[in-house]
């Protein structure tokens, strides 16, 4: 099934961390379709918001056509979101953008703040040796859930919980290894990603975090510097919400 846009009520929602939310909706054959490292686009019930919010999935559950969705209160947007209960409507689109590529390969699947969500769905699906590094503000969220596909390493800002320091400092605390990363999370953790896995020579899929407005590649809203000419622009051009958000590291640029 391709992308659709439905009316989706929700199942539950509740807080898991201080301004962040875990939502399960009901998609119904939407969720056929989802796959690790997609999102979806959540439309506000304001008619005044006029552009939907896209949110990364966290759980995909075919079998009872339902979504999860973990989101950080950032604006109007997702604060109207995390007023709602179970038995209220939203309208939503997706599944949306292309996914990581799952290989069986020694896997090290690194997520960052915002960025942990969509990384539960990976290490579920992903048939290999893993290894989840978590990295965190000041609290944490879903790292129980990660527990139950290997072993996971935690580092924070503040060290409140983990060590103290970054996703790189937990692996090289750690000694943390792989031959293949998977990450998510805010830029800057991307850069220095990508620069730890091409020291290393390690293969590497990286989704790229950024604004977004029509969510399907239309605007030309979210584009990043790529390595080849892309076909639909014309020029060394990726659109993140449609050729990403999931890229092979050395196929793009992070400024």
């Amino acid at each position: 099934m391709g992308i659709t846009k439905i009316t989706a009520q929700i199942i539950s929602q509740h807080a898991i961390a201080d301004g962040i939310y875990d939502m399960r909706l009901a998609v119904g054959e939407m969720a056929q379709g989802a796959k690790p490292g997609q999102f979806i686009s959540v439309y506000s019930n304001d008619g005044s918001k006029l552009l939907p919010r896209p949110i990364s999935i966290c759980g995909i559950d075919k079998e009872h056509g339902e979504l999860r969705i973990v989101y950080r209160v950032a604006g109007e947007g997702t604060k109207e979101f995390s007023t709602y209960a179970a038995g209220d409507t939203l309208d939503v689109m997706g599944p949306l953008g292309n996914g990581y590529t799952l290989k069986d390969k020694k896997a090290i699947l690194i997520g960052g703040g915002i960025g942990i969500p969509p990384m539960l769905e990976l290490a579920k699906q992903l048939d290999c040796e893993k290894s989840m590094v978590l990295g965190y503000r000041d609290q944490d969220f879903l790292k129980e859930e990660f527990e139950a596909y290997g072993d996971v390493y935690v580092s924070s800002d503040f060290g409140t919980v983990g060590i103290k320091g970054t996703v790189l400092d937990a692996i090289r605390e750690y000694g943390v290894s792989g031959d293949i990363i998977y990450a998510c999370g805010p830029m800057p953790m991307l850069r220095a990603v990508k620069a730890y896995a091409a020291e290393h020579g390690i293969e590497a899929q990286i989704s790229l975090e950024e604004r977004m407005a029509c969510g399907v590649g239309a605007c030309l809203g979210c584009v990043c510097k790529s390595k080849n000419v892309d076909a639909h622009t014309h020029v060394k051009n990726k659109r993140i919400c449609k050729d990403g958000p999931v890229f092979d590291a050395e196929e793009v640029e992070i400024s």
